[in-house]
């Protein structure tokens, strides 16, 4: 019998989040060994639950869920959608322009099924999560990665956006919060995006999952606002972060601009949401309680709260490390740390993660798992409480100081 190759799609996909390293961690736990998982930004297994009315929501609509719904979605949890993006001053978002998604990954992937060709480039950051860089492959286009600054706050590098950009440029897609970088974007940053995207006719790709999630004075900008009636943007939302509900899947894209150029396109993405049938029928009836509830993230965000103390923490014990800087998150839930390359000379990114939990039994991933194109940097969640991050900074700590140039 022939051998059974996979697809020749996937042969440039890569998603290191849960790749190889998470392939080694998991055969270090089968020898008994116990890791300490900070490769993933799941809140659960770090004692963040849901709040409780939405639980109460989904089971109180259990009986009335067994059905497909609409392949958009369920009207409750789209207009509350619709109705959120117009108290944003989206004043022309309708429920019609809402699709609900398993999550805001499978949306990604739908949209872009949707509206990439062949050989489309579609220009994504770098660092970016690397869903983006993956499912534009897979869609058959081509990634370009723009770079963010980190002398800057890690800001988008507009010039280089500007350089990048050619014939066969169609999207540009903008993650603010950002992840992995943590780096929330400027008002006039953004207007500085989405003009871009007008002068070359691009559209935008908007994920703003991690939009309630800020740090300080820091102030979330949605792109779709700044794009108004003449930039075609989707943005991508959902409740697994800021509500502690990985596990439910419940996301959403909004579609705002000038619609009516972009009546094929979306008949396309109708397409591809019938043929999944529909999104998790229970999980959509956690949407409207969310949006229209209590506001539970508030606080775990401000001053004293887990997820500001414990973002704090790793970053000021980051930046003690010897040959270690770190741009302090603005907001999600990660800090990307920088080795200098002149105290660890790393030419294997991945291979010093993979030596970093064989030696230390501590998972975290690496900078060029986020397409970020030197191996000098790593992703670290900042979700366990600050006795665990101390242990897991500390483990770090000891681990670096047998890998440092000596002099």
């Amino acid at each position: 019998m022939r051998e059974i190759r996979q697809s020749r799609k996937l042969h440039h996909v890569r998603y290191d989040v849960r790749g190889p390293i998470l392939v080694e961690a998991q055969r270090l736990e089968a020898e008994g060994h116990r890791i300490l998982k900070l490769n993933i930004g799941n809140p659960a297994p770090f004692g963040f639950e849901a709040p409780e009315a939405i639980l109460a929501d989904v089971v109180h609509h259990l009986p009335e869920a067994q059905g497909y719904s609409d392949s958009q979605g369920i009207y409750p949890a789209r207009t509350a959608v619709a109705q959120y993006y117009q108290s944003k001053g989206l004043r022309d978002v309708g429920v019609e322009d809402v699709f609900i998604g398993n999550g805001v990954s499978e949306l990604i992937s739908m949209v872009l099924q949707a509206f990439v060709d062949d050989g489309n480039e579609i220009l994504v950051p770098a660092p970016d999560y690397p869903l983006w860089t993956g499912a534009v492959t897979l869609s058959g286009g081509t990634p370009v990665h723009y770079l963010c600054d980190e002398s800057r706050g890690w800001e988008p590098d507009l010039a280089d956006i500007e350089a990048k950009i050619t014939e066969s440029t169609h999207a540009i897609v903008i993650i603010n919060p950002n992840n992995p970088t943590g780096a929330v974007y400027s008002k006039q940053t953004v207007d500085a995006l989405v003009d871009i995207a007008r002068r070359h006719d691009l559209v935008v790709f908007a994920d703003e999952i991690y939009e309630k999630i800020l740090f300080d004075d820091a102030v979330h900008h949605h792109a779709a606002a700044s794009a108004g009636s003449d930039v075609l943007c989707l943005t991508f939302s959902g409740l697994s972060k800021a509500y502690r509900v990985c596990g439910y899947r419940a996301g959403w894209v909004m579609v705002s601009g000038p619609k009516e150029l972009a009546v094929d396109f979306l008949e396309g993405l109708t397409l591809i949401a019938n043929m999944r049938m529909c999104a998790n029928v229970p999980a959509q009836h956690a949407i409207q309680t969310a949006l229209g509830g209590y506001q539970s993230i508030e606080e775990l965000i401000m001053p004293g709260g887990r997820f500001y103390e414990q973002a704090m923490l790793a970053d000021r014990l980051l930046n003690e490390i010897p040959g270690v800087s770190s741009v302090k998150p603005q907001g999600a839930l990660y800090c990307f740390p920088r080795l200098d390359p002149a105290v660890y000379p790393i030419e294997d990114d991945e291979a010093f993660v993979i030596d970093l939990l064989r030696a230390k039994k501590l998972l975290v991933t690496h900078g060029t798992g986020f397409n970020w194109p030197e191996p000098d940097h790593f992703r670290l969640v900042t979700l366990p409480d600050v006795g665990m991050l101390e242990e897991a900074i500390g483990r770090i700590a000891d681990f670096l100081s047998t890998r440092a140039v000596k002099g």
